[in-house]
């Protein structure tokens, strides 16, 4: 006979059952199955005890069998570029901070920047039924635009934004921060300004940054000067362009570039770097500017100015159309398509 306050575990398995939770929290097992599922519909009293009745019991629930018996997951797949890179630490957190709150949790996978990673990453989530998707970007190959198209649940852009795509976006417009940075060199007097590339042929919306940048440059009569480092690791392709645009004699016909922008901080850092070490005066001599506004930007010497993309309303945005989708908020009176989102330049030295 059991002792009283004890309880029950499955036989042969020695787990703990929501049976098991309920009895010792006191409560019905239904709501022990929407503390999981629907938090904010249990009463802070019963949940309070079913969160401790939990952790006494190591209990864990089956969420794969509840998701095939009531056809409804509380799993949502995102992927991103870079799992490590820290430009997509923030809509990371924001969005999984914003899902759990309403008992869904997030999976990640990583392309690199691959389109067929890419497609690999959302074909995986897809045959684990999800209950929504989320991507990066807007460029995908035609089967990940199949996949999304006939995925039958929520599908959700980020970090970039189109109107004339179909699924649900949220981000900004990459050509405009490109133009937002030439346009913020050009009012300092800059004439001969050139964009470098992400080496990683994959970054498309950085060929939209730079194709932004290019449009301003013409728009004042100026050639547009646009450089693509081969080096794979991007200190080293900061290094290389800088070398090449600011710091190499120029070829006949050439000029030095006096404001160079770059795809990203990283590549900025690794240019700044090793322009000091060069002897280059940054900004007397060139001036640089990033994108990202990564951790250690406002921490170089001369600190690094950048333009900083909104990650963290990212992720809370993408979130809540997502729970609108799925009916576990109500319908926002937006139109859920009209997510554009501007990004901030931080000026500090470097410009």
């Amino acid at each position: 006979m059991n002792e009283p306050g004890s309880t029950r575990k499955r036989r042969g398995s020695g787990r703990a059952t929501i049976h098991d939770v309920a009895r010792l929290a006191e409560v019905g097992s239904i709501t022990v199955s929407r503390y999981f599922t629907e938090p904010g519909r249990v009463a802070a009293t019963r949940s309070a005890r079913i969160a401790a009745a939990v952790k006494q019991l190591g209990y864990v629930p089956n969420l794969m069998a509840g998701s095939l018996a009531s056809s409804h997951s509380r799993i949502i797949g995102m992927v991103i570029p870079n799992i490590s890179g820290p430009i997509f630490a923030s809509t990371i957190q924001s969005f999984s901070d914003t899902l759990s709150r309403h008992g869904y949790q997030l999976l990640l996978a990583s392309s690199y920047f691959s389109a067929k990673q890419e497609e690999s990453a959302v074909r995986a989530f897809l045959g684990w039924k999800p209950a929504a998707l989320v991507v990066t970007g807007r460029f995908h190959n035609r089967a990940t635009e199949k996949l999304l198209s006939g995925a039958g649940i929520p599908v959700v852009e980020t970090w970039d934004y189109d109107p004339r795509r179909k699924p649900i976006q949220v981000g900004y417009s990459n050509t405009a921060v490109g133009e937002q940075a030439a346009r913020y060199l050009y009012a300092k007097g800059y004439r001969r300004i050139a964009f470098v590339q992400n080496s990683l042929a994959g970054d498309l919306s950085a060929v939209d940054r730079s194709d932004g940048y290019a449009a301003v440059m013409r728009e004042h009569g100026l050639q547009p000067n646009i450089h693509v480092p081969t080096a794979e690791a991007p200190f080293d392709a900061g290094k290389e362009a800088i070398e090449a645009l600011a710091l190499k004699p120029a070829r006949r016909g050439d000029q030095r570039a006096e404001a160079i922008i770059f795809a990203n901080d990283n590549l900025a850092a690794g240019a700044l770097l090793a322009g000091q070490r060069a002897g280059l005066e940054i900004p007397g001599q060139c001036a640089i500017v990033g994108f990202g506004d990564y951790p250690f930007s406002p921490l170089l010497l001369p600190s690094l100015t950048t333009i900083r993309p909104p990650g963290r309303e990212i992720g809370e945005i993408a979130a809540l159309r997502i729970l609108e989708q799925l009916g576990a908020l109500p319908a926002s009176d937006r139109d859920t398509r009209l997510n554009l989102l501007a990004c901030e330049l931080i000026e500090r030295e470097s410009a």
